[in-house]
């Protein structure tokens, strides 16, 4: 059984991060099965450099609540895989439009839009068929359900499409002010899938109900926050640093903390939002203290974060 026996937090972070990768990495070894051009470009997209956040996040979770992260790696690949998706489909020029995805080439623009399509598809197949090994049988079923509610049409697609209709002015009738209308965007764009990351950590771990829905709160507010450092890097940041296009909220006049709020208001909803996360993470009883830390720790980074 794998343990927190490291002496801070980064060496931590780092063994997390370097255990996803490892299995990521297997996990695509498709042994001639799978057409040649579409495995590079699914391992180009998936395997690319980035923070492994929210597979981490479920990890750290799941021993937060005394669980074994190792039989927590298939859903935390499935996380991974369903938020690099996401990003392969949202950079397509149809959504978003970006050359750049962490500094490389985006994968329609490494190799051409219909694969990029079908490395979106492919990794969502994929994930699930990672969550399935989950054992019991009745645990991946569950998490399979929750997994499925979080990456769908109400959550995270349903934010795509209703900030793709706020930029286009597509008709749709919402009664929310454009407030409310973006943080609802954020919650699901953003927000939904590092929510479910801490909830399926809590949930292989057999954490009780109420552990869970803190641990959702957590998740919740650190969506949120990392969303609003998102928006302010866009308006902030350097583009070398944060390794794509900046100021696409303003180009598009699409609905952003620094563009709906301004650049300080935005910088103090993030730390209250922040502090909404740290205190869920402080009542969840544990005697994995470096888990705890991590956390906090990760949240309390998003106010500095430069990508």
């Amino acid at each position: 059984m794998m343990s927190s026996t490291f002496s801070d937090d980064n060496s931590y972070l780092d063994q997390l991060r370097c255990e996803v990768d490892t299995a990521l990495d297997a996990a695509t070894m498709f042994e001639g099965r799978c057409p040649t051009r579409l495995e590079e470009a699914i391992r180009y997209s998936l395997l690319s450099p980035g923070k492994r956040l929210r597979p981490v996040l479920l990890l750290i979770a799941n021993e937060l609540c005394g669980g074994n992260r190792t039989d927590a790696l298939p859903a935390a690949c499935a996380v991974e895989m369903i938020h690099a998706y996401s990003l392969v489909h949202d950079d397509l020029p149809a959504m978003d439009d970006d050359d750049l995805r962490r500094g490389r080439l985006t994968c329609h623009k490494k190799f051409d839009e219909a694969t990029a399509i079908l490395v979106g598809d492919a990794l969502l197949a994929l994930a699930f068929e990672m969550i399935g090994r989950l054992t019991p049988s009745d645990l991946a079923g569950r998490c399979c359900g929750v997994l499925a509610e979080a990456a769908g049409p109400c959550w995270l697609v349903g934010g795509q499409m209703d900030d793709i209709a706020t930029e286009k002015g597509f008709g749709f009738s919402r009664t929310e002010t454009p407030r409310e209308l973006m943080e609802l965007i954020h919650r699901r764009k953003t927000g939904a899938m590092i929510d479910v990351s801490l909830r399926l950590g809590g949930m292989i771990a057999g954490a009780p109900l109420e552990h869970i829905q803190l641990l959702s709160e957590f998740g919740r507010n650190f969506g949120l926050a990392f969303q609003i450092t998102d928006d302010l890097l866009d308006s902030l940041g350097d583009e070398e640093a944060v390794g794509k296009r900046l100021h696409k909220d303003a180009i598009k006049k699409k609905l952003s903390y620094p563009t709906l709020l301004g650049i300080d208001a935005s910088k103090r909803e993030a730390e209250v939002t922040v502090d909404k996360a740290c205190a869920a993470i402080g009542r969840i009883p544990s005697e994995n203290r470096l888990a705890s830390e991590t956390l906090i720790a990760q949240a309390r980074h998003l106010l500095v974060r430069r990508k």
